[in-house]
């Protein structure tokens, strides 16, 4: 067993329930953590204020990371359209870090990559087995 443990082999064959876990972890968490805060302060309506990092108006802004944040977080969680709604997340994240936080510590900017990586992979892996594309689309 020691020897297992030492090895650069998987333990065990886990990658799908591993394509879950990061689904299910990074989607829950930018969902609750973010996407629904920002629906509500968008929902609310009134006078919003929120960054304009790319130039497009202050709610035409809210209303993209809304859509990324909390839509696209959902979407993600339930793996349905899985590389489509990672766009739009890695996109945010990148704004993130390298637009609203770039002159900031890098404490500021750690919780954007710490979203970037897993989405990042996520892309280059799909899904996974456990995931509504996987029974939509697989062959």
């Amino acid at each position: 067993m020691f020897k297992k443990i030492l090895s650069n082999k998987p333990l065990f064959n886990f990658n799908d329930l591993g394509l879950l876990l990061l689904r299910i972890t990074f989607g829950g968490l930018m969902l609750f953590n973010h996407g629904l805060g920002k629906m509500d302060k968008l929902l609310a309506g009134g006078d919003i204020k929120f960054a304009d990092p790319i130039g497009l108006g202050m709610e035409i802004s809210l209303q993209l990371t809304v859509f990324a944040e909390a839509i696209c977080a959902g979407l993600l969680v339930l793996g349905l359209f899985t590389r489509l709604t990672l766009i739009p997340l890695m996109f945010t994240m990148l704004v993130a870090v390298f637009v609203i936080h770039w002159s900031d510590s890098f404490g500021d900017k750690e919780a954007a990559l710490l979203y970037l990586i897993p989405y990042i992979i996520l892309f280059v892996k799909g899904s996974g087995k456990y995931s509504i594309d996987n029974y939509l689309f697989k062959k």
